[in-house]
C-alpha cells in the first residue's frame, strides 16, 4: 500500500471514529431529555466511551498498518560497502 492510500484510510478511520463520538454525544442527551431508566449507569458508558474514543483515534491514525504475517522485508544497503585503500602501516617496534 502507498503511502497516499495509507494515510488516507488512517484519515477515514479517524473520521468514522469521531463521528461514532459525535452519534453518542446526540444519544446520550436523548437519554438524558427522555429520563431513560438505568440514566447513571448509560452516563458513565458515555462519558467513558467519550473520554477513550478521541485517544484511541489519535493512537490508531498515528499508527502504521501492519503488514501480511509471515512477510518479511529485507532492507538493502542503499550503497555497496567500500573497501578501505591499502597504505602503509607503521610498526612500533
Amino acid at each position: 500500500m502507498s503511502l497516499e492510500e495509507e494515510r488516507r484510510y488512517r484519515t477515514i478511520r479517524y473520521v468514522v471514529m469521531m463521528s461514532i463520538r459525535a452519534v453518542l454525544v446526540i444519544v446520550l442527551g436523548i437519554l438524558v431529555m427522555a429520563e431513560a431508566p438505568l440514566l447513571w449507569l448509560w452516563l458513565a458508558i458515555g462519558v467513558v466511551g467519550m473520554a477513550v474514543l478521541p485517544w484511541l483515534a489519535v493512537l490508531l491514525a498515528n499508527d502504521r498498518l501492519v503488514r501480511k504475517p509471515g512477510v518479511f522485508t529485507r532492507h538493502q544497503r542503499r550503497a555497496p560497502t567500500v573497501e578501505a585503500p591499502e597504505h602503509r602501516m607503521i610498526d612500533s617496534e
